[in-house]
């Protein structure tokens, strides 16, 4: 059985929302960011950086939402999460790196550098329904989470980012990702400036 330690609303919704499409059994395991739970030393022992998302599986555990959506995808090939061939599953790295080292810290620099990124992303999506090939991937489901984090975090000129906002709403038509967000929400966000309808 997969357990998936999770904080609403956090990185850890991208592996959530993998879970939830592949339907494989999993826990859930939530974590209060305001009681500091991921700093308690039986979460500790898990993921000594106390930090979310980790994954615990009969194989190991593992740390960090590139990590885990690609041993999930490569886990579960039935799911199709990952593109065909050598340079389709290097492309969703490729945005998967951009993702976690040039978006994430985009959102926490502020200021104008946020915009600047997410321009960066619409670019690369340039009218594409999927960020690689022609279907879903873990590519789509890290991209799509630091978005709505983003999104639903700071004001921005959402019609200056077609790209993006065309490949949220595809996003949020799909069942797993509704059920994510609705099992997230029922848990209860935590986090700053977090402003979720």
């Amino acid at each position: 059985m997969l357990t998936l330690y999770i904080a609403p609303g956090s990185s850890s919704m991208a592996p959530h929302i993998a879970l939830n499409l592949i339907g494989a059994p999993f826990d859930i395991r939530a974590l209060s960011f305001a009681k500091r739970e991921q700093r308690e030393p039986t979460y500790l022992a898990i993921n000594p950086e106390g930090k979310v998302p980790t994954l615990v599986a009969e194989d190991g555990v593992l740390t960090e939402v590139a990590a885990i959506l690609f041993y999930l995808a490569r886990r579960f090939p039935e799911a199709r999460l990952l593109p065909d061939g050598p340079m389709g599953e290097a492309q969703a790295l490729s945005w998967m790196s951009f993702a976690a080292a040039t978006l994430h810290p985009a959102f926490m620099i502020g200021g104008e550098r946020p915009l600047e990124v997410l321009r960066q992303a619409d670019q690369r999506l340039a009218g594409r329904a999927w960020a690689v090939g022609d279907r879903l991937s873990i590519a789509d489901i890290h991209l799509f989470r630091l978005f709505w984090r983003i999104r639903h975090t700071l004001d921005l000129p959402l019609d200056e980012l077609p790209g993006l906002m065309a490949h949220y709403a595809r996003m949020m038509e799909l069942p797993a990702v509704l059920k994510t967000c609705e099992i997230e929400r029922d848990i209860g966000y935590e986090l700053r400036g977090l402003r979720v309808p």
